[in-house]
């Protein structure tokens, strides 16, 4: 049976400013979806287990279509996935076929230098399974390594929430850092789409996604990909 392993952060709060954070609900839900709609179970990971908090502005009126919130009034869905998530230790790579990275700005304090996470994606790249990313949530890769000890971005195709989303969302002095910037320093080959528009790139077994409008397609693309 095919398993996809979807990891979010446990972060609720920007480090420097009073501003609450967490997972960008959407990116979850629509790559959920996907799996559940192709009959592949899925599992919540987050870097410490246990709960997870969501971004207040994911839960506003103009940011829930009805996948969220079909997810949202679920209790299965609350009371299991984001409220008892899997903590690393827990976790057996082999059991999982796709790993899945979803954003929201908690993931930038647990995900970047996260050795357990990092440890758990690398072994299904080795296994020949996929690493999915969406949106902040692919600066879990920059903890990734290949066999060699490179960094496992390096020369490879990606993309992730650009510089230009984060000066519109006027966040750009109060997040840890760029993503895009972190993931060009590691020589990845960045590839920029139209701001907020969804932008999927697909690097052999590597998916990623620009947005959090880009979830649903970075799922469909992990389906395609497992069909092969």
């Amino acid at each position: 049976m095919t398993k996809a392993l979807i990891v979010a952060t446990n972060t609720p709060k920007f480090n420097n400013v009073d501003r609450a954070t967490g997972l960008w609900l959407h990116e979850a839900t629509h790559f959920n979806q996907v799996m559940t709609d192709n009959e592949i179970d899925v599992d919540y990971m987050s870097p410490e287990g246990g709960y997870i908090p969501l971004d207040p502005l994911c839960l506003s009126a103009d940011n829930m279509d009805q996948v969220d919130w079909d997810h949202y009034l679920d209790a299965t869905f609350r009371d299991t996935h984001l409220a008892n998530s899997l903590k690393p230790e827990s976790v057996n790579s082999a059991d999982y076929q796709v790993i899945y990275f979803a954003g929201g700005h908690g993931a930038m304090w647990d995900f970047p230098e996260n050795k357990e996470l990092a440890g758990i994606a690398e072994q299904i790249d080795q296994n020949g399974g996929i690493i999915a990313a969406n949106c902040v949530g692919v600066t879990a890769l920059l903890a990734m390594r290949k066999r060699d000890g490179n960094r496992f971005t390096s020369g490879r195709q990606l993309t992730s929430f650009t510089n230009d989303e984060e000066a519109l969302n006027g966040l750009t002095s109060e997040v840890k850092f760029l993503p895009e910037d972190e993931l060009r320093k590691t020589g990845a080959k960045f590839v920029k789409g139209d701001a907020f528009k969804p932008n999927v790139v697909v690097d052999d077994h590597l998916i990623t996604g620009q947005n959090p409008n880009s979830a649903t397609a970075v799922g469909e693309a992990v389906i395609k990909d497992l069909l092969k």
